[in-house]
Formats: C-alpha cells, sequence, structure tokens
C-alpha cells in the first residue's frame, strides 16, 4: 500500500467507486465531516466496455441473452472513448470538489496489475473481468495528482481496521454511525467504505 511522502495538511477524500459511479466523502484534518457526493464519470457510453463489449469480440459470453456482435477493433476503440470519458469526468469532478473543500489527499482501492495493452486486457478473462473499475479508479488517481494531491491506495480487506487505527482507540462503528445521523441520508454501506478510507488515509 502506497502511503503519503508528504504531510497531510488538508482534508482527505474517500472513494468507494462502484463501475463508473462513485461516493466521495470528504473529512478535515480533524476528521470533521466537509462533504458528501455521488458522481458518474462517464454518461451515455457503456460503462463495463472491457467485460462487455470487450468479452463479446472475442467470443465470451456470446451464447448470452444480452450479447451481441461486435468486431474486436471496434471493441478497442469503444474501450479507448470510455477511457478518455473517465478521464475527462474526474478531472471535472475533482475540479467541482475542490471548489468545495481544501482536499490535499485521496483514498482510492488498490488497483491490481493488469496486462499493458487493451487488446490483451480483452483477450485475459481475469483480466476483462477487473479492467473497467479499474480504469475508473486509475482516472480518479491520474486526476487527482494532476491537482497535486496525494493518493493513498486502500485495500478493501483492512481499511476499516486502519480507519479504526487512525481514530486512535475510539470505536469506529459509534463514529460512522453517529457522522450517518449528524448528516443524513443517503447513508449506505458506499458511504462507509468512503469514509473509512478516507479516515485510513489521515
Amino acid at each position: 500500500m502506497k502511503k503519503q511522502s508528504r504531510a497531510q495538511r488538508g482534508a482527505v477524500v474517500g472513494v468507494a467507486e462502484h463501475g463508473n459511479s462513485a461516493v466521495l466523502v470528504t473529512l478535515g484534518p480533524d476528521t470533521g465531516f466537509l462533504d458528501r457526493r455521488r458522481l458518474d464519470l462517464t454518461t451515455d457510453l457503456p460503462t463495463h466496455p472491457y467485460h462487455h463489449e470487450g468479452s463479446w469480440a472475442v467470443g465470451r459470453y456470446a451464447n448470452s441473452a444480452w450479447a451481441r456482435k461486435i468486431s474486436l477493433p471496434d471493441a478497442i476503440k469503444l474501450v479507448e472513448r470510455v477511457h478518455e470519458a473517465a478521464a475527462r469526468g474526474a478531472r471535472e469532478s475533482l475540479e467541482s470538489l475542490a471548489a468545495a473543500a481544501p482536499v490535499d489527499t485521496i483514498a482510492i482501492r488498490v488497483c491490481p496489475k493488469l496486462p499493458e495493452t487493451i487488446e490483451e486486457r480483452i483477450r485475459d478473462t481475469r483480466a476483462a473481468n477487473v479492467a473497467d473499475s479499474i480504469m475508473y479508479r486509475k482516472a480518479l488517481a491520474t486526476a487527482a495528482e494532476a491537482r497535486g494531491w496525494a493518493v493513498y491506495w486502500y485495500e478493501r480487506d483492512s481499511v476499516f481496521d486502519r480507519a479504526k487505527a487512525a481514530l486512535k482507540g475510539k470505536d469506529l462503528d459509534p463514529f460512522l454511525s453517529a457522522l450517518g445521523k449528524s448528516i443524513g441520508p443517503p447513508w449506505q454501506a458506499s458511504h462507509k467504505l468512503a469514509t473509512a478510507a478516507a479516515l485510513a488515509a489521515s
């Protein structure tokens, strides 16, 4: 896990992503609540071009009722378009967040290594299953680094334990419950995960 290389001075935003969408919760240096938002990194484009269109292009899930024909070159071009749209959406979303809170660190779920090229990722079943999610996470990380923010990569399996440690002995569940009550709904599992990620990065 990559840790910050400089002293934290600003707010920390935790990210809980699901496909091309993400929930962001921002906490101040004192762990006080600053911002909560949900964002979509892309619109009017397929959200899982590696797993869906890419798989169809190489004959994977070809017998599924929801499959449709697409050539491999067209699938690759589609993935490239979604990459570009995700990068643009990440830049715009973080610009909006920066106007609302003095963020200097973002916590994003760690990305496993993928094959180098789009075609290799499409052809590799394991890679195709995770490449879409990784694309969106990396778009956010790249946009954050361009703003000078530190990126903290968290492991989902351990992030709640790290968040509890950041509270210096305080119980995490009461903290999350009190925060949810204070800011009101929606307060779902994704919001709790994003908050835990922000705490862990602090």
